[in-house]
């Protein structure tokens, strides 16, 4: 049974605490009880949140845990949390296989100096000031989640959901978290590495028919895409299609379709279950060349360096 002692600090924000979803689907037949949550705060009791519902919790206690996370906070500025916060968060630190962070929460982390030396990331509005703030930090806002030895921090409070299924998977295998992110109704498992905004949330069109398209183009990365194609689905001629399209997203339709392309990429050659040649051709590339270059202008390495580097990071903290 692994124990996880959830911290809920005072005007808590709602959306941190559906992490804990995750270890409630864990634990629905055939596979049984897995994790036992328990909601943790200074004086135990009735905690509210930030939108005016409460949560009832325990008062600290025993800090050893298998797993302790630290709910998303409201208030970053000043001192994040109260002194028997951030004693029984050290002392959970010691106590404790591993410590969580979700959004906001990394501020108490950091604040009881657990995350000195570490990588660890942030929600990207609440970025430049965490880093001024704990210069013996590595902050690297652009993540979904980071896992630096036994600490984990995550970005905004959804990629807190991100975080518990990585967290389940290192508990109790892949299969385990592929069922659960299907059981949340989740189109796609986001690793660690990936960035906190998704090319198609930028795009945002502002019509159906360029909607449609950018659908269109997801389903079908592997193929060519030419813009004779894209305008018919768009029911517009070509000249017509482009003008629409850059005037919706801001963006050409040849750049969309590389950004796309390369945000799927990434997560495939992130996820290391396929070649570089495969992940390529997949994804609309058509050979290594091409994609290696994509890479380079956009990340700065090739696929290579970032399947490294994500097969370090598993490595390094299993």
């Amino acid at each position: 049974m692994h124990r996880i002692g959830f911290i809920v600090p005072q005007r808590f924000q709602m959306m941190s605490v559906a992490a804990l979803t995750t270890f409630e689907l864990a634990n629905m037949p055939p596979r049984g009880a897995c994790y036992e949550v328990q909601l943790l705060s200074e004086h135990g009791g009735p905690v509210e949140s930030s939108g005016g519902m409460t949560l009832q919790t325990t008062a600290y206690g025993d800090p050893a845990f298998d797993t302790v996370i630290v709910g998303s906070i409201t208030e970053v500025t000043g001192t994040p949390f109260d002194r028997a916060t951030i004693a029984f968060v050290k002392e959970a630190a010691k106590a404790s296989r591993r410590i969580a962070s979700i959004c906001s929460g990394a501020f108490v982390l950091a604040e009881a100096g657990l995350l000195d030396g570490r990588r660890a990331t942030m929600h990207w509005a609440h970025a430049s000031e965490f880093r001024a703030r704990y210069p013996n930090v590595t902050t690297e806002e652009d993540r979904i989640f980071i896992n630096d030895g036994t600490v984990w921090t995550s970005a905004g409070m959804t990629a807190g959901i991100d975080l518990a299924l990585a967290l389940l998977d290192r508990d109790l295998g892949p299969d385990a978290a592929k069922l659960v992110a299907r059981i949340l109704v989740m189109n796609q498992r986001r690793l660690g590495g990936q960035k906190q905004h998704s090319a198609l949330l930028e795009m945002t069109p502002k019509s159906d028919r360029i909607e449609l398209v950018l659908v269109h183009i997801r389903r079908n990365l592997r193929n060519p895409l030419t813009i004779e194609e894209l305008a018919d689905v768009a029911n517009l001629s070509p000249r017509q299609f482009s003008r629409a399209f850059l005037a919706e997203t801001g963006q050409s339709p040849a750049k969309a379709v590389e950004q796309l392309r390369l945000e799927a990429a990434r997560f495939m050659i992130e996820q290391g279950r396929h070649t570089v040649h495969v992940v390529a051709q997949e994804t609309g590339f058509a050979d290594r060349e091409r994609m290696r270059r994509a890479f380079i202008r956009t990340y700065g390495v090739p696929a290579e360096v970032l399947r490294r580097n994500a097969q370090r990071g598993a490595a390094g903290h299993n």
